[in-house]
């Protein structure tokens, strides 16, 4: 049974923090353009009230969450228990991409890892928190963490991710603009 939260309080917050990966969900405003959905791991994400939380952005081969952000801010963040009791969280809001060039960036650069591959942050306010059952969601083992986009990152260093992201990052699978050269 679904259940609707006034918030993310704490015994949602110590079950949220225990959980080793998220998946992020956007839209354009066409119906004609592409729904995303992109997983997401490692320690990327962090919450910072009731009704806010951020995720460290890494660079990626595409740009869809940010360019679907900066066109109507729409996003949802999904949690699923692959171990324990079964459980599905749900974070409704609205994101907001924080890039170098941000005032902002600075902050949150401090709440997280230091990490080579880090291109922004999504930082969300959110407007409806849920949960569900997840009966039907599989029991995984997690092995650890990969750490192939932290070798690749500073393997190319801070001009070629530049270099890569202007290539890149530019703008969605639909040519929505995503990220700007030096953002």
């Amino acid at each position: 049974m679904s259940k609707q939260h006034e918030n993310i309080d704490s015994e949602l917050a110590a079950w949220i923090t225990q959980q080793r990966i998220f998946f992020v969900a956007t839209a354009p405003i066409s119906p004609n353009d592409h729904i995303n959905t992109s997983p997401k791991g490692g320690e990327a994400f962090r919450i910072l009230g009731p009704l806010e939380v951020a995720y460290q952005d890494y660079t990626g081969s595409g740009a869809e969450t940010a360019a679907h952000l900066r066109e109507n801010g729409r996003i949802v963040i999904m949690f699923c228990a692959f171990d324990g009791p079964p459980k599905i969280v749900r974070l409704h809001g609205h994101g907001t991409v924080i890039t170098p060039s941000d005032e902002r960036f600075a902050e949150f650069l401090s709440l997280f890892p230091a990490n080579a591959g880090t291109r922004a942050f999504v930082h969300i306010t959110v407007n409806r928190v849920s949960d569900s059952c997840g009966y039907s969601v599989p029991f995984f083992d997690f092995q650890g963490p990969r750490d192939t986009l932290d070798r690749w990152a500073a393997n190319k260093g801070p001009e070629k991710l530049d270099a890569y992201r202007a290539t890149t990052n530019q703008n969605s699978i639909d040519g929505l603009p995503a990220f700007i050269r030096n953002s």
